[in-house]
């Protein structure tokens, strides 16, 4: 994303008055600018959060941006799939793991994830292969558990995922002839408690072009929010209520269970 979108994002969050922003990538911390759009939210925006890749964040270089992390209190998001390191390299690549994990370790001494501090870190889980997550609450105790007993890291929460067909997900499950069968989970394990929390619902999603999507998989399967291609400086502020909301099969990714938090 530009200085210029960036900027533009901003006087959105300006103009709409939004509780949240939620900065995700990729990995967003390799983008150079991303100091301007936090320091520009965080007058607007009573909630940061920051989808963070920790690999990423552990470079030398990315120190001022931990530094304005911890100043403006941002929140960091965290993926690690599994407590058991030879699964997350799996899903994430070898070495991830161990990297992962001394990058916890690090945020831990400084303050994030420690009761009292302020600094809120939170983990993200998600299966590895073509099954449904765990149930959340239960997932967290273990994660918790795990967590302190082999490495001594504490977080405040977890939030477990599952796996959306798309991108190198979709193409693994077709190759392993896994699609439809987990397709077909997806839609059995539809559940009409979720519905009213969808993120869909009260999220809007601004592409790193500055375009407008109801979430980040309508921005990947490229449906547009409304379905027309809008930019987010020509919009006055925040949609209409009763806006039409663009689906696929997909979402049924975000209502299997306990959805997608």
């Amino acid at each position: 994303m530009s200085r210029e979108t960036m900027g533009e994002v901003i006087a959105f969050a300006r103009r709409a008055s939004f509780r949240e922003a939620d900065i995700t990538g990729g990995a967003p911390e390799m983008v150079p600018d991303l100091p301007f759009l936090i320091r520009g939210l965080a007058p607007l925006v009573p909630r940061i959060m920051l989808r963070t890749n920790l690999t990423a964040l552990a470079a030398k270089e990315r120190e001022p941006l931990l530094d304005l992390c911890i100043e403006k209190h941002v929140v960091l998001m965290a993926s690690l799939p599994s407590t058991d390191p030879a699964k997350t390299d799996l899903q994430r690549g070898q070495g991830v793991a161990d990297a992962g994990i001394a990058m916890l370790v690090k945020l831990n001494a400084i303050g994030y994830g420690v009761e009292g501090t302020g600094l809120e870190l939170n983990l993200v889980s998600n299966p590895v292969g073509a099954h449904l997550p765990a149930a959340q609450a239960r997932a967290e105790r273990k994660f918790k558990l795990d967590m302190r007993r082999k490495w001594g890291v504490n977080f405040n929460r977890l939030f477990s995922l599952a796996n959306v067909p798309m991108g190198r997900y979709r193409k693994w499950l077709i190759d392993s002839g896994n699609y439809d069968k987990y397709i077909k989970a997806l839609a059995e394990g539809f559940s009409p408690c979720t519905v009213a929390g969808l993120m869909c619902r009260t999220l809007i999603s601004v592409s790193w072009d500055g375009f407008l999507y109801d979430c980040d998989f309508n921005l990947s399967a490229g449906r547009f929010h409304g379905g027309c291609r809008t930019h987010v400086s020509d919009v006055p502020g925040k949609p209409t209520p009763g806006t039409p909301i663009e689906v696929g099969d997909y979402c049924y990714s975000c209502t299997a269970g306990s959805g997608f938090t």
